[in-house]
């Protein structure tokens, strides 16, 4: 049941919070905040926090919870917005600061319950989100937890609450009293991030796992290998990045590995690694061609991978085998300590391939899934040797029919369909159907085609045209289609910007705000309290100020709307 009461001061109102939550009361007073406000923290060590302070507990619970404070402060105080867009114009809508302003007074952190010892890296639905917030018309806010990422979400919202002054430097919110009470529809929510096909600095990598935590997300699936460089290194095998990636300055140290976990840690966003295989891994022919089949057939690459240049693991090779183990070897043991999942990917693996793959020479289903299974057994046997839970693509289950282990996730692209089938066959899935939560598609091919056969791909729109606006990504519900007696296993999904033509310059905008609108229907749920799709007129306004606060963390997000549409209430809707 969601409850939203909001009574405000001016005929278009600053609604606050993304993702909606559970149930949200607001009033219509003003409350000031200033920097001299103290952040009390009563949960595994009790702790008060001033602007600026710093904790130097090493449990993961207080680092958390100390990052989480200090986020808060910075956000308020140098990371806020002047929200005149979504007033009407020429009115003067920003309260008066004036001797008698009730300011905040105090704001008391509350965890009732102790975190779990892998809070850190904690399994889908093994940590509880939940949280409680009030804040009081006198200025006495509680935020209520059972676990430091729950106070993470908690003062996430307290912070979209507010909003800067023109002028001054006030912090001030409209919408006292405020009651919140919040939880997430489901337990995995991500985003997918390719650094194979281009580069992201790991600057980048930093700002999308902060904008997924301001968004209540708690997954960045980093997608850093695949046929056309390999920018990972591995230190015992240095050659796969001295010889796979672009560039020498193009490369991801074990250090940068690390940092980025921690960084997601901190921030209640995991970091789950996917090395794509056995196809999507051409790359690695630089430096080792024996163990590639079919490595950069031309001119008719298309007969045996899905980009160029094809190329795919050989699939009965002791020489391949040798090597998954000495790379996993090397890099699941430095993984293991801060994620608890690691991706095999095996998607789109072309069955041509193997004809010209020495160890196998047919694309016979009939002799290739047996070699398959044997093949991806070996992979799971290494992953959960490391205590590990192992992601796979569906094409693994649904089109190779391969038996996997029982706590494998299978992330589905291909259709809705895909997810009942996942789950009528008793795994977990994972959604993100292609067709509204590829954020790559509408730009257009990146395919050259020659003069003969151009008429043919006449206007070049790419495969999953056209472009996913937020509306469409808003409208896609996760368990379209799956039977309720199987919806609990549908962990949740992810958004995915394949980068193809997506680099440092463009990513912020082609991820984020749209990203946003698969946040909020993994953490309130695609449908609304009467069971209907979330109304795109009620929510346009909210996702426009998220685009707002956004741009504020430093995150070039498009944006939603033009100023005139948020002056003036709903007459931009039809």
């Amino acid at each position: 049941m969601q409850v939203i009461s909001v009574m405000m001061l001016c005929a278009v109102a600053v609604q606050a919070l993304w993702p909606i939550p559970t149930t949200y009361e607001a009033g219509n007073q003003t409350l000031w905040i200033d920097q001299s406000v103290k952040i009390t923290y009563k949960g595994a060590q009790q702790s008060t926090y001033g602007y600026g302070a710093t904790n130097n507990n090493s449990t993961w619970t207080n680092k958390i919870v100390t990052n989480a404070i200090e986020r808060t402060y910075d956000t308020l105080f140098n990371k806020n917005f002047y929200p005149w867009k979504f007033h009407p114009r020429n009115t003067n809508f920003e309260p008066a600061l004036t001797s008698s302003s009730t300011f905040v007074k105090s704001i008391t952190l509350v965890q009732n319950a102790t975190d779990p010892s892998d809070i850190m890296k904690p399994s889908a639905g093994g940590v509880n989100e939940a949280y409680t917030l009030t804040m009081t018309s006198d200025g006495v806010v509680t935020i209520t937890a059972a676990s430091s990422i729950g106070l993470l979400h908690g003062l996430t919202s307290f912070t979209q609450l507010f909003f800067q002054c023109s002028s001054g430097g006030g912090v001030y919110s409209p919408f006292a009293p405020v009651s919140i009470s919040d939880s997430p529809k489901f337990v995995w929510r991500g985003l997918n991030v390719d650094t194979s096909r281009t580069y992201k600095p790991l600057s980048d990598l930093f700002a999308m796992v902060d904008a997924l935590s301001y968004n209540k997300m708690n997954r960045l699936h980093w997608h850093v290998t695949d046929s056309q460089a390999w920018p990972l290194e591995i230190p015992s095998m240095p050659e796969l990045t001295d010889k796979g990636a672009y560039i020498s300055t193009q490369k991801y140290s074990p250090s940068d590995v690390q940092s980025l976990q921690e960084y997601g840690a901190l921030l209640g966003v995991e970091v789950v690694v996917e090395i794509d295989n056995p196809g999507h891994t051409a790359s690695i022919a630089f430096s080792h061609p024996e163990l590639i089949a079919a490595f950069e057939v031309l001119p008719n690459w298309d007969t045996y991978a899905a980009e160029p240049p094809s190329g795919t693991l050989k699939l009965n090779s002791t020489a391949v085998y040798n090597f998954l183990e000495k790379l996993f070897d090397d890099l699941l043991p430095r993984l293991k300590p801060l994620s608890s999942y690691f991706h095999l990917g095996g998607d789109e693996v072309n069955m041509m391939a193997y004809l010209l793959d020495d160890t196998v020479k047919s694309n016979l289903s009939t002799v290739l899934q047996p070699l398959m299974q044997k093949y991806m057994d070996r992979n799971m046997a290494q992953v959960e040797s490391y205590g590990l839970t192992p992601l796979v693509w569906e094409e693994m289950l649904l089109d190779w029919n391969l038996t996997l282990p029982s706590n494998t996730i299978v992330q589905t692209w291909l259709s809705d369909a895909s997810v009942a089938e996942t789950v009528g066959k008793g795994y977990k899935a994972l959604a993100g159907n292609y067709e509204f939560w590829y954020l790559d598609c509408g730009k257009g091919q990146w395919l050259d085609f020659y003069q003969t056969d151009a008429a043919g791909f006449w206007p070049f729109q790419d495969y999953c045209a056209p472009f996913h606006n937020w509306r469409l990504m808003y409208s896609y519900d996760p368990l379209s289609g799956v039977p309720a007696n199987a919806t609990h296993l549908v962990l949740g999904g992810e958004a995915h910007i394949w980068s193809e033509q997506t680099d440092s310059v463009n990513l912020d905008q082609m991820v984020w705000p749209r990203t946003c609108a698969a946040a909020e229907v993994l953490w309130s749920g695609a449908k609304d309290a009467s069971g209907q799709n979330r109304s795109q007129v009620t929510a346009s306004p909210r996702l426009a100020e998220m685009r707002e606060r956004l741009v504020a963390r430093g995150i070039k997000a498009e944006p939603v709307r033009m100023p005139f549409c948020s002056m003036n209430g709903t007459q931009c809707a039809l």
